[in-house]
């Protein structure tokens, strides 16, 4: 059985993104409400981090579609 790795990727992702975005938000209204419990700098490197893993996995799966 051969599984698509583009799939996987996709998947993946957008796990990832939903569970970054909870993260965020939450810790943003951390930092409004209550400043001394927000983790707001550890979670923005989170964000970067996923951004480069999306725009890494990503663009390998849009490459193998084009050819």
């Amino acid at each position: 059985m051969k599984i698509s790795t583009s799939n996987q990727y996709t998947s993946a992702n957008s796990v990832l993104i939903f569970i970054v975005s909870i993260l965020l938000g939450y810790n943003i209204y951390q930092a409004i409400c209550h400043p001394e419990k927000s983790d707001l700098f550890i979670c923005i490197i989170l964000v970067a981090l996923t951004s480069v893993t999306v725009q890494k996995y990503g663009t390998k799966a849009d490459q193998k579609k084009k050819i």
